[in-house]
């Protein structure tokens, strides 16, 4: 028999797939002023609710939460038989996290790559506070334009 611990891995699983397989059918598909307008709302990275949600402390279960709900999304990311983008990964998690009360900032960045002013590379990744859900480590690369709240 599997232990509980196993069962609520096993759901997270299952509603990170579902969440990837809505939003890999919804971008794309769907404008994207629409999906950003349920991502939550759209600020500077420099603004302070940015900076509150990132400074507050998370306790412990909520950080680990963050930290499995992360796992989760990546685990099954990797395993789906379609690709999907940290774009995709973000929101399900975010989506994921925020059904359970935990406060999070999404971000969209660029980054220059190899130098050149015409060749700029985008990435999207999660945090809550004191924890890295998804997108990292390459988040460190890249320099955050706009945040969701």
């Amino acid at each position: 028999m599997l232990r509980p611990i196993r069962l609520r891995r096993i759901a997270l699983l299952l509603e990170a797939i579902v969440w990837l397989f809505v939003l890999r059918l919804a971008i794309g598909n769907v404008p994207f002023r629409l999906i950003a307008a349920r991502m939550g709302t759209c600020v500077k990275p420099a603004d302070d609710r940015v900076r509150q949600i990132l400074t507050r402390p998370l306790d412990p279960r909520t950080a680990l939460m963050a930290r499995t709900v992360g796992w989760a999304v990546a685990c099954s990311a990797r395993k789906l038989p379609f690709s999907t983008a940290c774009l995709h990964q973000a929101i399900a998690a975010r989506r994921m996290l925020n059904r359970r009360h935990v406060a999070t900032v999404l971000h969209l960045g660029a980054n220059r790559q190899n130098g050149l002013a015409e060749s700029l590379t985008a990435h999207a990744w999660l945090e809550a506070a004191g924890a890295e859900v998804t997108g990292y480590p390459a988040a460190r690369q890249f320099v955050a334009i706009a945040s969701f709240v």
